[in-house]
């Protein structure tokens, strides 16, 4: 009896153990395949050291070829060690749908990059006022790399809900942070809405317009796959060649049609862009603020003594005259 009861209480565990093994490697399949996607607008930080290259471009500039405005609100001042807001606008028409990955159509993402001076970055949780954190809503700011936490991204989020982003940023102290001054800062953005026409290595999207790379006449026209898509088989002197369009993209031509280079076999679908906006900032020195007032101070009596002063002459004066 003994034996079975332990031979229970052994497979007893063991499905437990079993289950808590199939729960564990459930969870983090979804992690690991989940994050890929997740991390698509943001690939600048897997392929890039610094989101600003030497000429002044955003490197998601790279990958988003087209250009759309942005709006950066900053303060023209702000004290050290103090918490202020940065307000990022992208607008666009959120009645528009995008090309989605599968060809299908879907609402727009936004995200952006945020680079600050030196020293400045992201406020801490416990150092953010109720008023901006309302401000800020559910939206999760990350630095570009631990080393950079002066360099801000986030995305992809919903264009509808966070076309306006507030972002929460703690200056830096010169009495703490030797490195920092009081000085004039340049603040620079990026920031783009919709999907990218180009992967990092090169490939193409098909979130853009696709063009004949030869000269020839049009065989036929073939669906790729069940998913969507289309094979264009082009007759050229040098025997056929067959142009692969992937799912999205509208055909513009037709069989026995003639084209020729970098004519468009496609529409462009892409409806966001990319845009950058720079901005300045100044650290002021508390200091030069008192020092001013002060200033203003002594002028302001200096102005109201001397009133009094002129007043007391004018009534020596008309006494002397009385007598």
């Amino acid at each position: 009896m003994k034996n079975l009861k332990s031979l229970f209480e052994t497979q007893k565990t063991s499905f437990f153990n079993f289950l808590f093994s199939l729960l564990t490697f459930s969870i983090i399949s979804n992690f690991v395949i989940s994050s890929p996607a997740e991390a698509f607008p943001i690939f600048a930080q897997q392929n890039y050291a610094n989101p600003r290259e030497a000429t002044g471009r955003i490197v998601c500039a790279n990958c988003h070829l087209a250009q759309k405005p942005v709006e950066l609100e900053v303060p023209q001042a702000v004290l050290p060690d103090t918490v202020f807001e940065a307000v990022i606008k992208i607008p666009y028409d959120q009645q528009v749908k995008q090309v989605l990955g599968n060809g299908k159509q879907g609402d727009l993402n936004v995200g952006m990059v945020l680079i600050l001076p030196e020293g400045f970055e992201l406020a801490p949780a416990d150092r953010i006022p109720e008023e901006i954190k309302k401000k800020v809503g559910d939206l999760f700011y990350e630095p570009y790399s631990p080393e950079q936490k002066n360099m801000l991204v986030v995305g992809p989020v919903p264009g509808k809900k966070y076309s306006e982003m507030v972002v929460p940023i703690l200056s830096p102290d010169p009495a703490t942070n030797k490195n920092v001054s009081y000085l004039k800062y340049p603040i620079y953005l990026g920031g783009n809405r919709g999907r990218g026409q180009v992967y990092p290595d090169g490939s193409k999207s098909n979130n853009t317009v696709y063009n004949s790379a030869v000269t020839g006449k049009i065989l036929e026209i073939t669906p790729a796959s069940k998913k969507g898509g289309y094979n264009i088989t082009i007759e050229t002197a040098d025997g056929p060649t067959v142009e692969k369009i992937p799912p999205g993209p509208q055909l513009l031509v037709s069989v026995g049609q003639t084209v020729v280079p970098d004519q468009p076999l496609t529409s462009n679908p892409n409806v966001g862009g990319f845009g950058q906006k720079d901005g300045e900032i100044v650290l002021q020195n508390p200091a030069r603020i008192q020092g001013l007032l002060v200033f203003f101070a002594t002028v302001l009596v200096a102005q109201v003594l001397l009133v009094l002063k002129k007043k007391q002459f004018e009534k020596v004066q008309l006494a002397e005259m009385n007598f």
